[in-house]
């Protein structure tokens, strides 16, 4: 096969030498592997198989779990740290989560290589994740379709709430408003007063699929925004 571009998502320790890794792949999407060796104190490739990293990646094996065979360096791991990093982690399950196996998707590729450089930047995060979001959500065939449940338009003074059953909106009090929702339905991310409610809306979206086990990262972001209000 052809090197793939990759990045990594997940490593656990496998057996005494060998981790089991999750990877996102350009063209096969999610991937479990097992890398041979990658524990070893001197291997060259541990220090490579990082998170935030762009990989070139091969493997062999016809069953879900496949070997890695080659794997090169694209280039450094992105900088992350603290609210980015979180950020980054929160990416990564997201992906490992939802993802199935071998799903082909190159835009949520494409999406999450542009916030893994994004995430390092205060100011391009809360956009950066709801664009790979809603790239999950419609590689998911659970993306919103904004309209309400018989196909009507979006009334722009009326408020709605999101129903994932039937991935419409019903007409609810205190919900969002349908001109914001047309104006994220057209993925108009610059216009002002968006970012909340896009977080919303992703957020309902996301829920059926997740389940009822909440995400690890989510629980570290609520930590450190604790945290920070706590300090003097």
């Amino acid at each position: 096969m052809q090197p793939q571009p990759a990045f990594l998502l997940h490593k656990r320790p496998y057996r005494e030498t060998s981790a089991l890794v999750e990877l996102l792949t350009l063209d096969h999407g999610r991937v479990r592997a097992v890398a041979q060796g990658v524990q070893r104190p001197k291997s060259r490739a541990r220090g490579q198989l990082q998170p935030f990293a762009p990989l070139h990646l091969t493997w062999q094996g016809e069953r879900e779990l496949k070997r890695l065979r080659l794997m090169e360096s694209r280039g450094p791991a992105a900088m992350l740290v603290g609210e980015g990093l979180l950020c980054g982690l929160y990416a990564n399950e997201l992906l490992t989560r939802l993802l199935p196996v071998e799903l082909p998707v190159a835009q949520v590729f494409a999406f999450y290589a542009s916030a893994v450089d994004a995430l390092a930047v205060p100011a391009s995060r809360a956009s950066a994740l709801r664009r790979l979001e809603y790239a999950l959500l419609d590689a998911l065939d659970a993306l919103p379709r904004f309209s309400v449940a018989s196909g009507a338009s979006l009334d722009p003074q009326a408020r709605y709430r999101f129903d994932p059953a039937s991935r419409t909106f019903v007409a609810a009090d205190g919900g969002l408003d349908g001109r914001t929702l047309k104006l994220l339905s057209s993925a108009d991310w610059g216009e002002p007063g968006l970012a909340g409610p896009a977080k919303v809306l992703s957020r309902a979206a996301l829920a059926p699929l997740l389940g009822d086990r909440p995400l690890r990262s989510r629980g570290l972001m609520v930590s450190m925004a604790q945290r920070r209000r706590q300090q003097p």
